[in-house]
């Protein structure tokens, strides 16, 4: 278990959510540390799993990716009992952004993006509908988007 997060770790974290790109010095003079130990806080950050990566967040429609479907799919009897095949397959679909198991009326939630509507029917009836063990399968276009974050609500 790692230990607790003090409040010099949750501003370090709250600064990289925003932007990983900043120096280390940068950090360290806006929480008020000097270089090393903010170095070794974010170390142990890395090192304990606070931090998963450090990536670059691309505009999906930039690339071209300009629909974004939620699919609520439902498994039957024996699909339940193969949680992990479907958890498995649905992991190499690259255009499943997110998958998440669900408590409710249906079994997993998925965030798909695609090139656009006919491009998601295609995903539809090709793979996503061939997985065994599905039951129903309902999926809901994203007309805009309010709010998308990745940044979560550290309070330090």
């Amino acid at each position: 278990m790692p230990e607790p997060l003090d409040a010099y770790e949750l501003r370090i974290l709250a600064i990289l959510q925003v932007d990983s790109s900043r120096s280390n010095a940068d950090i360290a003079r806006e929480i008020g540390l000097s270089e090393a130990p903010c170095w070794r806080r974010i170390q142990r950050l890395k090192r304990d799993g606070f931090i998963r990566a450090q990536v670059s967040l691309l505009d999906r429609k930039m690339v071209g990716l300009n629909a974004q479907v939620f699919a609520l799919v439902k498994l039957n009897q024996v699909g339940r009992s193969n949680l992990s095949e479907f958890s498995e397959t649905i992991r190499q679909f690259p255009e499943v952004m997110d998958c998440h198991v669900l408590m409710g009326s249906v079994d997993f939630m998925l965030r798909i993006v695609a090139k656009d509507i006919e491009a998601y029917e295609r995903f539809f009836f090709e793979k996503l509908s061939q997985l065994p063990g599905i039951q129903d399968i309902n999926s809901m276009v994203a007309l805009s988007e309010i709010k998308s974050t990745t940044e979560l609500p550290l309070v330090p």
